[in-house]
């Protein structure tokens, strides 16, 4: 294999990407890779795994729908860490009465 051109090949594939980020589809391989397999990478990897023949460039409707679906998990994610922050505190009825009764109060002064 000569080098230069297969890395020629890399510069010429990654020169016709035109995202910073694109989507790349794995291919099946003989050394266990599978199929559909969908991943953001930057542009000189992306092109280096068209060029070995591991993975393609996702089609624009794949490319959406995937970035739709990390969009969904990172906001359930946040909505997790939020959720995780939740303060709690446990008080006696006497207390909760002792609150109700004083916002009464404070209501019943204006």
């Amino acid at each position: 294999m000569d080098l230069r051109v297969y890395y020629q090949k890399i510069r010429d594939v990654a020169s016709r990407i035109a995202d910073e980020f694109p989507v790349v589809v794995s291919k099946e391989s003989a050394d266990g890779g599978q199929a559909g397999i969908k991943t953001e990478v930057p542009r000189q990897i992306a092109a280096k795994l068209v060029v070995e023949g591991v993975a393609e460039l996702a089609e624009p409707g794949e490319v959406a729908k995937f970035r739709a679906a990390l969009a969904e998990a990172k906001r359930v994610a946040d909505q997790a860490a939020a959720a995780s922050r939740l303060q709690l505190s446990v008080i006696s009825t006497a207390d909760l009465e002792s609150l109700k009764a004083s916002v009464r109060i404070s209501k019943e002064d204006e």
